[in-house]
């Protein structure tokens, strides 16, 4: 049992599905996004979805939007305890008389993690469809504490310091095809100023609004270094372990994290 235990605390195999999104289908996603976790063969601990995997990067919230008892969450428990495996991602969310780009942490037991966007992108009028949300997440599932964020928080680097010892940094995003020297370079550099590893999630295809997503999702080590293999421009299911004696022996050897700034957001 110590073994057992000891094991998944220093490995944790994490599932990237990139992927296309129907526009404004929450069923015909599910369907699709459903088959794609059957699809992995092997057990995972974590499996991580596009944003807004259930409708695309809609800024038309009301007619899709769910509530926290809504037939996504409930779906989203139940692969969540069939495959005895958290899954992660963001959906459209009403709640209180606000919507919300809200990502769900859903664990195996049914427990449910939220995180409300922080940096909601005004280019698009995402602040004017959405509220934006205040509060950082710490997820701790299986001895590793998770950050997880929603794609135009990559931009910032202050939201995103590992502040809290954080193992995982992971953003789920909808990021266009144009800006994906951004996208590639500032996964990596949050990998290294944060010695943690750093998953991003993408989506590919077009959507509605003649966005183009060409994806390259990706996970980098605390190092920098890429350690996925993902190819863009195609939808890809990708298994990738990480390794808590990595974090350990490089935070260990180096120790920048002792020479952080200490701050207040306020």
């Amino acid at each position: 049992m110590t073994n057992f235990i000891t094991t998944m605390q220093n490995k944790f195999k994490v599932a990237l599905i990139q992927s296309q999104i129907v526009w404004e289908n929450a069923e015909q996603n599910r369907i699709k996004f459903k088959a794609k976790i059957n699809a992995i063969k092997e057990n995972v601990d974590l499996v991580i979805l596009p944003e807004l995997f259930s409708t695309g990067f809609s800024m038309n919230p009301e007619p899709i939007a769910e509530s926290m008892e809504g037939e996504t969450i409930k779906w989203m428990k139940r692969l969540a305890s069939e495959k005895q495996s958290a899954i992660t991602g963001s959906i459209v969310i009403k709640d209180d008389n606000n919507y919300y780009n809200r990502l769900l942490f859903v664990h195996p037991s049914g427990e449910i993690n939220i995180y409300d966007k922080k940096h909601t992108f005004t280019f698009a009028g995402e602040d004017k469809a959405f509220a934006s949300g205040n509060k950082k997440l710490i997820v701790i599932y299986k001895g590793w504490k998770i950050c997880p964020l929603v794609c135009y928080d990559l931009r910032f680097p202050v939201w995103s310091r590992n502040l809290e010892d954080y193992d995982v940094l992971l953003y789920t995003a909808n990021w266009p095809t144009p800006r994906m020297v951004a996208w590639n370079t500032l996964l990596k550099a949050r990998a290294i100023e944060n010695m943690s590893y750093c998953i991003g999630v993408n989506r590919v295809g077009s959507d509605n609004l003649g966005n183009e997503f060409s994806g390259y999702s990706g996970a980098y080590d605390v190092m920098g270094e890429k350690i996925s293999t993902i190819q863009p421009n195609k939808e890809q299911t990708e298994v990738v372990v990480l390794d808590k004696n990595h974090i350990k022996s490089n935070r260990e050897k180096f120790q920048f994290l002792n020479d952080r700034d200490s701050f207040t957001l306020k």
